[in-house]
């Protein structure tokens, strides 16, 4: 009798088990990819908010800093606003302002150049002169030349690369600045031109009366400190006289700032109201130099007097940009322009709302794709009630 013939089934998987394990397969690693561009995606958030933290806060610190010494040696009413001519061989320039739409340059704590929707220039200027406002009189008519004859046989506290600013006295003429060449000698001031002194030219560019103009003393050539901040293609610049290679260009400082706004806080009161001495009030936000003493003359010597305290935004952005919706095509990182100088301080004063314009010129990519930030502060300019 022969054996009965037993079929076995051969080993493995069958075609429907093999199809179901790739789906599954398939699906899992669909999942695995949408967790791990999701997690690169909240990472780049999270380094962008960092950066823009980072970067936000350190232009802001750099602007206040300077803000907050402004002023120094300037809050004489004789040169605070005074329409100053400047000549410097390393090419630094002062800001321009208007004075009832007439171009001048100012020579103030600071001077503001508003540009509506785009970003602001912000210029602050202070001395380094330990006598702070210390002054001698003009004894001798000066016409042209490189000497000026003061009225003190040896002026206190003036010495050789001093910058000095020349100013008729009273107010209402233009102001020189220029750099003493060399020790004062006997009751002359010399300031010739050539050499280190880069801040003279060919003598002054007005004319003076004896009795009728002071000079005083900013102290140091090299500390001088006029600063002038700026925006552009999302950079932070900066130029100065107290830093090599920054006088005629600016020099970047920090990146990824797309913005810096500005305004000034005026003190408005009127008559003897108007009580520097006793602390300077903000009466008023404006983005724009107005007529704060009520003269009649916007942008006067007795406007720039007023300026009380600054208010400074900072707009930073974040280094990488986010997708795009792959269904439309567009960014939805940031939606709005935010609002700036939105909220009242002091709590009795109208805050003056403004917006900035956040693309950036050359750009492929549209501003929504990025994350921004805003940085805010109001720094009093202290020097201005200091005022002998």
């Amino acid at each position: 009798m022969r054996a009965p013939i037993t079929i076995r089934r051969a080993g493995g998987f069958s075609m429907i088990e093999l199809m179901v394990s790739v789906v599954i397969g398939m699906l899992a690693v669909m999942f695995a990819t949408r967790l791990f561009i999701q997690g690169e995606q909240s990472k780049s958030a999270a380094v962008g908010g960092s950066d823009t933290m980072q970067n936000g806060m350190l232009a802001l610190f750099s602007i206040n800093n300077d803000a907050s010494q402004a002023g120094w040696g300037l809050n004489d009413a004789l040169i605070a606003g005074c329409d100053t001519r400047l000549s410097d061989t390393s090419g630094f320039t002062l800001a321009q302002s208007a004075r009832n739409g007439v171009p001048i340059t100012p020579l103030a704590p600071v001077v503001i150049q508003s540009n509506g929707l785009n970003s602001d220039q912000i210029t602050l200027y202070s001395g380094s002169s330990m006598s702070g406002v210390g002054s001698v009189k003009v004894r001798q008519d000066y016409n042209a030349g490189n000497t000026i004859g003061v009225s003190d046989t040896a002026p206190f506290g003036f010495n050789q690369n001093d910058v000095i600013v020349v100013t008729p006295e009273p107010a209402g003429g233009q102001c020189a600045i220029a750099q003493l060449s060399a020790a004062p000698a006997a009751s002359t001031f010399t300031f010739t031109a050539g050499g280190s002194n880069r801040f003279n030219g060919a003598g002054l560019p007005t004319t003076y009366k004896a009795g009728q103009a002071r000079v005083f003393n900013l102290g140091q050539a090299a500390r001088l400190s006029f600063h002038t901040w700026s925006v552009q293609n999302g950079m932070l610049l900066l130029r100065a006289t107290d830093l090599a290679g920054t006088s005629a260009a600016p020099s970047a400082v920090i990146d990824h700032v797309v913005a810096i706004k500005a305004q000034y806080g005026l003190d408005t009161r009127v008559g003897d109201l108007f009580t520097p001495t006793t602390g300077m009030q903000v009466g008023v936000w404006s983005n724009d130099m107005m007529d704060a003493d009520s003269d009649g003359i916007v942008g006067s010597a007795g406007d720039f007097q007023r300026i009380a305290a600054i208010r400074v935004a900072v707009v930073a952005r974040s280094k990488m940009p986010e997708k795009a919706n792959p269904t439309t095509g567009e960014c939805s990182a940031t939606t709005e322009t935010p609002k700036i100088f939105s909220t009242k301080s002091p709590a009795t004063v109208a805050a003056q709302e403004v917006t900035v314009t956040l693309a950036l010129a050359g750009d492929p990519l549209s501003w929504k794709c990025y994350r921004y930030r805003v940085f805010e502060t109001i720094v009093p300019i202290r020097n201005a009630g200091w005022r002998p």
